[in-house]
C-alpha cells in the first residue's frame, strides 16, 4: 500500500510517498510544490492544489496524512498557513483518499523517538528508515516523516483490530 505524507506551507508544500509492505517501508517519491509569492492568494492556493493533485494522480497513494500546524504568534501568518493546510487536506480528499492528521510532535516522536527533534535529526532518521532516499528539500523530508508516522499508526491500529497486540494481557 502507498501512503502520501504532506507538510503544508504557503510558500512550499512538501510531499512524500512511501510503500508499506507488512512492517517494511520503502521510498517511492518525494517533492515540493511551490507558490509564487508575487501572485494573489487565490492563485498561490490553486498552484498548491494543482501540484498536490498531480503528485497524487502520478503516484496513486491509498491514504494521505497531513501535518497539523503549530500555533503561530503572528495571526496573519497563522491564517495564511491555515489556508495552505486546507489545500493539503482538500487535495487528497477530492481524490477519494482517507486523510489523517498528526501533530508535529507526534511525527517527530514516531520517526526520531523524541517529540522535540530538530530538522537534521528528522532527515537523518528518515534516511535510515528509507535507505537511498534523496530529498527534494527539507519540506519533502518532513512530508516523508509524516507518511512514516502514518504507517506506524496504521500498523498499530491494524494490530489492535486483529487482537495481536498484547493478546496475553486480556
Amino acid at each position: 500500500m502507498r501512503l502520501i505524507g504532506i507538510d503544508p506551507g504557503l510558500r512550499t508544500t512538501g510531499w512524500g510517498v512511501i510503500a508499506v509492505e507488512g512492517n517494511r517501508l520503502s521510498h517511492v517519491a518525494n517533492g515540493r510544490v511551490q507558490s509564487d509569492g508575487d501572485q494573489p492568494m487565490a492563485q498561490r492556493l490553486a498552484s498548491l492544489y494543482d501540484g498536490l493533485i498531480a503528485a497524487i494522480e502520478r503516484w496513486q497513494p491509498a491514504e494521505a496524512a497531513v501535518e497539523e500546524t503549530f500555533v503561530n504568534a503572528n495571526p496573519a501568518s497563522a491564517l495564511k498557513l491555515g489556508q495552505a493546510r486546507g489545500i493539503a487536506l482538500l487535495a487528497p480528499a477530492r481524490c477519494g483518499l482517507a486523510v489523517a492528521e498528526y501533530a508535529a510532535n507526534a511525527v517527530k516522536k514516531a520517526v526520531v523517538g523524541a517529540g522535540h527533534a530538530d530538522k537534521a535529526q528528522i532527515q537523518m532518521m528518515v534516511s535510515r528508515l528509507l535507505p537511498g532516499v534523496e530529498f527534494a528539500g527539507p519540506d519533502a523530508a518532513d512530508a516523508l516523516a509524516v507518511a512514516i508516522c502514518h504507517a506506524h499508526h496504521a500498523a498499530s491500529r491494524n494490530a489492535w483490530a486483529k487482537g495481536t497486540v498484547m493478546a496475553g494481557a486480556r
